[in-house]
């Protein structure tokens, strides 16, 4: 039961986490501009930011992942914790390190919930994307787009 308490403390902080991340992203893209972007480098100083700031989320919360293992000291070192929280939130799983037998459910549970993060912000990225995209083609039909 120990071990599901943590888990879930686990994902929700990692939840919490990307929830609020892109909340904030949100309101500074709204904040931003009105419109989206038109021209090629706005396009893409917009994309850049909007990818940097999901990494950013991402970042942190393999960080998070990575300190609990460090802190119940499933890992020797930090650069081990934060090497293994990484390769596993993103589903690489090396295998050369791995976790002792009861804590090794903590594995699969960060893998789904960095796949459930990327999707979001995958999606997000998209909907960005898409959102520029209908402004520059609503812009074209008006005669406004170059």
């Amino acid at each position: 039961m120990h071990l599901i308490i943590l888990a879930w403390g686990l994902v929700a902080s990692t939840v919490i986490v990307h929830a609020i991340g892109i909340a904030m992203l949100l309101k500074a893209l709204i904040r931003w501009a009105g419109t989206p972007p038109q021209r090629l480098w706005p396009i893409t100083g917009r994309l850049v930011w909007v990818a940097c700031w999901l990494i950013m989320l991402h970042v942190i919360e393999i960080a998070i992942w990575g300190a609990f293992y460090l802190w119940q000291g499933f890992l020797a070192d930090a650069e081990s914790a934060f090497y293994f929280s990484g390769a596993t939130y993103t589903t690489i799983g090396y295998g050369d390190l791995v976790l002792a037998k009861p804590w090794r459910i903590f594995g699969p549970i960060e893998g789904l919930i960095g796949i459930l993060m990327c999707g979001l912000s995958a999606g997000f990225f998209f909907a960005e994307v898409s959102h520029i995209h209908q402004a520059f083609r609503t812009n074209a039909e008006k005669g406004l787009g170059k």
